[in-house]
């Protein structure tokens, strides 16, 4: 890939991945912009143990404009965006409306300076990706060498992101669709490097010490094995990739992609790990789409292992799923959901795989 470093009038970074031959990037940002103003802060819950983010700067971020002001389309005569091109391939620049940034000023401290509640500034870094400049066009329409353009991106981005200092966890995800309360409809993901392991990651590298510790073995390596020989709930694989509905599927929707090695983040994937994933993601995303015959809403997400610690225990893989659960009907997180984190499934996932795999 190509990679082209520049700056936006504000100073934010941006940077395009290109195929070999692409033109020069040298356009300029014209806009008049004021400089990002981030004040976010992480407090700790004293009864979960788990760190919360505020950012109240973000309620004035762009919300759903109209297709011909779309700030993440190329530039074009007297409508400038946030890229300055006229094209692109794959590009990815800073957030204007972080929820993380890494000049956010402030000293650790305590709520009210009680000392039960602790306070670190939201010191981290958030970028988008913007997949294709086609603005109506999709993740599941990219072709596969696409695809491993924007794999390649975000292998980049995870190592940038990780080099920051006091980042403990990167994370790349997409939000597709309204449903899922996206506000650009433009194909575009995000990656957070947070000031800590996230929650989720915190209990699976848990998990994953103890079944090593019983069994003298990772646990997704278990799960991905049983899963390949049992085959009631694959819908798709390579050479080097399976995909399959989990076996305690929480979503109406669900499937993991998971690599047949053990490693801890995109940037240790291979070439041909790499390539056979545009494969199988491709495949799965257009069964989704074609569950219910319409643009599936959807969150995709990677699950890398901790920057600095437990890296041995973390295994990469990708989770998508959605929350329709018909055609036009939603799955909504109610009590036991919301209240209690007791997931109640409408479909087993048997029964997922086997509409993912008949939508083929």
């Amino acid at each position: 890939m190509k990679r082209t470093v520049r700056h936006l009038a504000d100073g934010r970074e941006i940077i395009y991945f290109d195929q070999p031959g692409a033109p020069d990037r040298v356009a300029e940002d014209t806009r008049d912009l004021p400089p990002v103003s981030a004040a976010s802060e992480i407090r700790l819950d004293p009864l979960t143990g788990e760190w919360v983010a505020m950012a109240a700067h973000r309620q004035t971020r762009t919300y759903k404009p109209p297709a011909d002001l779309c700030p993440l389309c190329p530039s074009k005569p007297g409508k400038p965006s946030e890229i300055p091109e006229s094209d692109y391939d794959v590009v990815v620049f800073e957030n204007r409306f972080p929820s993380f940034a890494e000049d956010v000023i402030g000293e650790p401290s305590t709520v009210d300076g009680y000392g039960l509640v602790p306070v670190r500034p939201g010191r981290g870094r958030c970028e988008v990706v913007c997949f294709t400049s086609n603005h109506d066009g999709s993740f599941a329409q990219l072709s596969a060498k696409q695809v491993r353009a924007v794999v390649d991106a975000w292998a980049d981005r995870t190592t940038a992101l990780s080099a920051v200092p006091g980042v403990e966890q990167v994370f790349p995800f997409e939000n597709r669709g309204e449903e899922i309360g996206v506000t650009l409809s433009h194909p575009h993901g995000q990656i957070y490097g947070y000031p800590f392991v996230t929650p989720k990651t915190e209990r699976m590298i848990d998990v994953a010490r103890a079944y090593q510790a019983e069994h003298g073995r990772p646990v997704l390596g278990d799960v991905l094995a049983a899963e390949q020989k049992s085959g009631a709930r694959v819908v798709a694989s390579g050479e080097h990739w399976t995909a399959y509905v989990p076996p305690a599927a929480r979503w109406p929707v669900e499937v993991h992609v998971v690599p047949h090695r053990q490693v801890a983040d995109i940037p240790a994937l291979t070439d041909a790990e790499r390539d056979d994933f545009a494969d199988v993601y491709l495949d799965v995303l257009r069964r989704c789409d074609a569950l219910y015959d319409r643009p599936l809403p959807y969150i995709a997400a990677w699950h890398q292992a901790p920057v600095r610690r437990d890296r041995e225990l973390g295994w990469l893989h990708l989770e998508l799923f959605s929350v329709l659960r018909a055609k036009d009907k939603l799955k909504y997180l109610a009590g036991s959901e919301s209240g209690m984190a007791v997931w109640i499934n409408d479909a087993t996932p048997e029964q997922i795989a086997e509409r993912l795999r008949a939508a083929g």
